[in-house]
Formats: structure tokens, C-alpha cells, sequence
């Protein structure tokens, strides 16, 4: 039980590299330069972002904070350090670039987490945040009920209100468009791109490719209009403003 609540408290890393990813890494090539620029993965769970990263630049960082997962990121990427994202062990204005892939709904305070993440970035630097969109219909970690986690998706937990949803999900956030800028309000940076992706569908492809390639092409289509809103995990780009 106990590594089940780890699990759900901290999230699962990806140790497989699949379609999906691929997606994400295409656009943070798109809205960050990484050629041989200084790059950290804010909560690099077992280094796979890392590790595709580093084929645009030799100074790639991670911080893990679970122990375990910053050892094996380590064993295939040298600069990872086991440290919490709300107090990263870096001088300040040290990166051109800082991922946060699906990190801040896990942290204990993610304002202080998105804080340190601006701190350490030059002036022009780019921050580039993945984390999970309320409207999504499923709560993809799982829920707690009557005492006990039950990993999965599980279906419309978003649309509660806040008292119930946060219940069923109390070791997850979700975010609104309003409440993941609010997290922005008051520090030293604009606004680059703040839009929603669909999922990879990666799974499913694999096993019913005819469908996983049909709700590719029709979500896709949608995160063109404002149904992109309903999609799986926001994406949002920041910029630090000159000192």
C-alpha cells in the first residue's frame, strides 16, 4: 500500500518513449532554441526527456526527487541531482531553457515551483510547462475511494466540484486556464503560447490502430478550434523578462 500511495503522490514516470512524447518534444523544440544551449528538466523522473534532449546539447540538467529514479535517470545522463523542484540547487539565471513535464500538479506548492523554475532562468529564457487540464474527461491518476487508491482513468472526476473532486484526486492537482496563470501572477515574465494537447493515444493505437489513428486525426483537428480546451494536458511558454 505504501508504494501504491508513492506512487500516486509522486506520479509514474514513462519508461517507454512512444508517439505521444515524441509530440511533446516537437514542440518544445518549437517554442525554445536547444542547440547548445543549457537546458534543465524540472522533475526529470527517470531521465527520458533528458535523454532526448541531449542530442541538441551536451549541458543538460535534471532534479528528481524520488532517490531511486534520480539514480537510474543518472546511469544513462551525468547531471542529474536529487533535489525538489521548490528549491532547486542552481544560482539564479543559470538556463536558457527549464522543462516542467507534468510535474507541478504533484508538488507540494506549485507556486513556489514555478517561482524557482523563473529564478533560475537567464533573462530570455524559456519555461515550458506541461500539466493536466481540469476538462479532460478522465482523471488519469487514479482516485481514492472508501480508503484505498484504484490506479486508471477514471472518468469525469473533473467536472465535480472542487469539495468532491478533491476526495476522490486529494494526491493530484488539475488546472484551469485561470488557475495555471494565476501561478504566473506577479513574476518576471510574458507570456509566449498557452494552449491544451490531446493525448498521444499511444495505447490504444498499438492495440486498435484503425481507432488510435482516427481520434489522432480528429482531436489534432480540434486543438485548432475551442474545443482544444477539452484536451488531455495544457501547454504553456513563458518567457523571463530582461533584469
Amino acid at each position: 500500500m505504501h508504494a501504491e500511495s508513492e506512487a500516486a503522490r509522486l506520479g509514474l514516470p514513462s519508461y517507454v518513449w512512444r508517439f505521444g512524447q515524441d509530440r511533446r518534444l516537437a514542440l518544445i523544440a518549437k517554442y525554445a532554441p536547444l542547440e547548445g544551449r543549457r537546458i534543465l528538466d524540472a522533475g526529470c523522473g527517470v531521465g527520458m526527456f533528458v535523454q532526448k534532449l541531449q542530442r541538441s546539447s551536451a549541458e543538460v540538467y535534471g532534479v528528481e526527487l524520488d532517490a531511486e529514479r534520480a539514480v537510474e535517470a543518472g546511469r544513462e545522463s551525468p547531471g542529474i541531482a536529487c533535489a525538489s523542484v521548490e528549491r532547486l540547487p542552481f544560482p539564479d539565471d543559470t538556463f536558457d531553457a527549464v522543462l516542467s513535464h507534468e510535474v507541478l500538479e504533484h508538488v507540494a506548492d506549485d507556486r513556489r515551483a514555478v517561482a524557482e523554475a523563473v529564478r533560475v532562468l537567464r533573462p530570455g529564457g524559456r519555461l515550458l510547462v506541461f500539466v493536466p487540464n481540469r476538462w479532460w474527461l478522465f482523471e488519469t491518476h487514479g482516485v481514492y475511494w472508501r480508503g484505498h487508491y484504484h490506479f486508471g482513468n477514471v472518468p469525469l472526476v473533473g467536472y465535480l466540484p472542487n469539495l468532491l473532486r478533491d476526495r476522490l484526486a486529494p494526491h493530484v492537482r488539475a488546472y484551469t486556464r485561470g488557475g495555471l496563470l494565476r501561478l504566473f501572477a506577479g513574476l518576471p515574465c510574458r507570456l509566449i503560447v498557452h494552449t491544451v494537447i490531446f493525448p498521444g493515444y499511444d495505447k490504444l493505437t498499438s492495440r486498435q490502430p484503425r481507432l488510435g489513428n482516427g481520434l489522432r486525426r480528429l482531436t489534432y483537428l480540434m486543438e485548432g478550434t475551442p474545443f482544444r480546451w477539452l484536451g488531455l494536458s495544457h501547454f504553456l511558454v513563458v518567457e523571463k523578462a530582461p533584469h
